[in-house]
């Protein structure tokens, strides 16, 4: 995807367009991505020195059927062995790779496909990211939720059945600060028993408060692990600085967080590439933090407002179905989420397969779940999305479809004492 996909919007000012094109144009105006900023929090870790030397010697052009066939028939899945499920070579393999992934998620996870649900509670953000709709320069409605306008949205969810729960902003510290997200979580805590979160990241004291407010998990997207490719997607704000995004996880895990998950968005960059780093990213901290309770997601883009061109280039069905294989045979312990960006049908398919975990009851804007789940229009002006889902269904449908596959549908399987 090329950075002249992103369209400018009519509504931004003469001065916004010159600063963007000159971010966009310009290498030497935007800012070293691998040097930290002020206040960034450094830890001595060897786990990205790890994922980086093994995807950057990765090519899977090599691999043949026999690896893919040697792969299949391991009853342990090396890292060898997820690199050949993950080439070209394993794409005629997909039938097998499905049936072997079955049986893994199977034994170790059931029936079982747990359900939950995203709240944005504020789109302000202060990064350029080319391919979000909540970048700094796209011009659509900003909103961030006073802690009343939170909680009204939270009854809304809860009283749909939901027991899970992933808060959500846009990536800006001055819009949605540290004490702002704390306050939120607490909130949730008295309407869900397992609160995520998918902010900024931050240091690991910041995390540890978050965690004393209720949160249970952090979820951080890569996006692209090629850093270079990152560079150029990722133009201005904190989020351009690659290595203090790969830290986060860890960051998290050291804060007190009792999970952690992970992802990159496939179609930013080499999407193969992209998903063996994302698995040995979780396959390294797993190892380092056994305790964690860690996962994967598998997004791929899609449209935003104002920009109707972004899609995930290469990464069709086909493809996403033999990465989220791949994972399972060579994570078998490890939740993989697949979210609403994809349809129902593929949704409906891949948890009789890989999926563990899938979202319900969705959506990306902000302060509109009254709308959406009571069909009441609300008074307050509402923020817009931050992608466009494909799949609409509520909670009640979702779980419905899910029992009529011959699974169970399980809201919550954690319980504090």
């Amino acid at each position: 995807m090329e950075n002249s996909f992103f369209v400018d919007s009519e509504h931004l000012s003469p001065e916004a367009i010159e600063k963007k094109h000159r971010l966009e144009n310009d290498p030497s105006y935007r800012k070293n991505h691998m040097e930290y900023m002020p206040g960034m929090e450094i830890i001595d870790s060897d786990v990205c020195e790890n994922v980086i030397n093994h995807m950057n010697s990765y090519d899977y052009s090599v691999y043949t059927a026999s690896d893919v066939r040697a792969a299949l028939s391991h009853d342990t899945c090396t890292v060898e062995d997820f690199k050949a499920l993950l080439s070209p070579a394993a794409e005629p393999f997909l039938e097998e790779m499905a049936q072997k992934a079955r049986k893994e998620t199977g034994k170790h996870f059931g029936n079982t496909v747990y359900l939950f649900t995203p709240l944005y509670i504020a789109n302000y953000c202060e990064n350029y990211c080319v391919y979000c709709g909540f970048n700094c320069y796209n011009h659509i409605s900003r909103m961030k939720l006073s802690m009343e306008q939170i909680e009204k949205e939270m009854q809304v969810i809860a009283d749909s059945g939901m027991e899970e729960i992933l808060i959500l902003t846009g990536e800006s510290r001055s819009m949605s600060d540290i004490e702002y997200i704390g306050e939120a979580c607490k909130l949730a805590r008295k309407y869900f028993r397992m609160v995520g979160l998918e902010i900024y990241p931050v240091n690991t004291d910041e995390y540890k408060y978050l965690h004393e407010c209720g949160a249970d998990y952090v979820t951080v997207f890569q996006e692209t692990y090629d850093a270079d490719k990152y560079e150029q997607l990722h133009l201005m704000g904190h989020k351009r600085i690659w290595p203090y995004r790969f830290d986060a996880q860890e960051r998290a895990l050291r804060g007190g967080m009792r999970g952690v998950a992970f992802s990159a968005l496939l179609g930013l960059s080499d999407f193969r590439k992209d998903a063996l780093a994302s698995a040995l990213h979780v396959y390294y901290l797993q190892r380092k933090y056994p305790h964690a309770e860690m996962s994967l997601s598998c997004p791929r883009l899609r449209p935003i407002i104002n920009n109707e061109k972004i899609n995930p280039l290469d990464v069709h069905e086909k493809q996403l179905c033999q990465v989220i294989c791949a994972y399972r045979i060579f994570l078998p312990f490890v939740g993989i989420t697949v979210s609403s960006r994809e349809s129902a049908a593929f949704r409906n398919g891949i948890v009789k397969i890989a999926a563990t975990k899938v979202s319900a009851g969705v959506s990306t804007g902000i302060g509109d779940h009254e709308s959406k789940y009571n069909g009441k229009e609300s008074d307050d002006i509402r923020g817009d999305e931050q992608f466009e889902i494909d799949d609409n269904r509520s909670l009640d449908k979702m779980y419905k479809d899910i029992a009529e596959e011959g699974l169970q549908p399980v809201l919550n399987d954690y319980l504090y004492v």
